[in-house]
């Protein structure tokens, strides 16, 4: 199997922000380019997804140009040359994870390109790895088979559900349950249909732009503004000292803790960002 090399190339620079008061936060972490390399560490571990894949760790990554960082970007991507054997091994690619853990926090990604193809399972996604599903999951980008849009789904322990209307959110609801143990672990997702290009071939189109989520014990919020969009914070798109998430308007998704009591339901998390691969068709 060949996969072509449209799958290639997924970069992040990375902020996370410690609460000060309300909706206002203060820079924490400002990770971008080489800086990955200390920030995150590289997985080399059988996938927990069960993907058809072959996480390779940092030294091999970089011997294979399956990651490399410049002053400003960081690129991780997969294999796409070596011809496999159906019943051989999963393809080469990379899983990488925070050493650091968050609870209240803002994070915001700057993502100027994903991988897409047939086969693709692209996620930036936070969880509590060792105390899964109590730590809780936060997936902010994920799909599969260039399928848009992007959806942002929590899955969780029991006695976790979202309600299903009257959520101020752009995006609509699919699932309501949390719970990994129901639906086949489907989760409460919202998928972004106010905007086909955060996902995929349209995201790459437009040149991407910036994925953020805050979380807090009242709610859970995941904003997407594409990288022409004049709408998109400054605070958010520029690394700012300090940026107010109560000036961003509506977030694409938005879960509460009406039904779901999110302090008990979440752990402190890692971040994760993974390529791994599924059946194409």
């Amino acid at each position: 199997m060949k996969i072509p090399a449209a799958t290639c190339g997924l970069v992040l620079p990375f902020f996370a922000r410690s609460v000060l008061a309300g909706a206002t936060y203060s820079l924490s972490d400002s990770i971008v380019g080489e800086g990955f390399y200390n920030a995150f560490n590289f997985e080399a571990i059988p996938d927990p997804t069960n993907g058809r894949v072959n996480y390779v760790d940092q030294a091999t990554a970089q011997s294979l140009n399956l990651t490399y960082a410049t002053s400003n970007t960081f690129i991780m991507r997969a294999d796409d040359t070596t011809v496999l054997s159906s019943s051989g091994p999963g393809r080469n690619s990379v899983r990488i994870r925070t050493n650091n853990q968050y609870t209240t926090h803002v994070a915001v990604f700057d993502m100027p390109h994903m991988p897409q193809g047939c086969g693709t399972w692209p996620a930036v996604w936070e969880t509590a790895e060792s105390n899964w599903p109590d730590g809780g999951e936060v997936d902010i980008v994920e799909g599969v088979n260039n399928v848009e849009p992007n959806q942002s789904t929590l899955h969780t322990s029991p006695n976790c559900s979202m309600p299903a209307s009257g959520v101020t959110q752009l995006g609509t609801a699919v699932y309501t349950d949390c719970d990994t143990t129901v639906n086949g672990n489907a989760g409460c997702g919202v998928k972004l249909t106010e905007d086909y290009n955060s996902f995929g071939p349209g995201f790459n189109n437009i040149g991407g732009g910036w994925y953020a989520i805050e979380r807090t014990n009242n709610y859970i919020s995941i904003w997407f503004w594409e990288r022409g969009d004049a709408s998109a914070p400054s605070d958010a798109t520029s690394g700012a000292a300090t940026i107010d998430t109560s000036n961003w308007g509506t977030p694409a998704a938005y879960f509460p803790n009406t039904d779901c009591d999110l302090a008990t339901h979440f752990a402190a998390n890692d971040i994760i960002i993974n390529l791994t691969f599924c059946e194409c068709s």
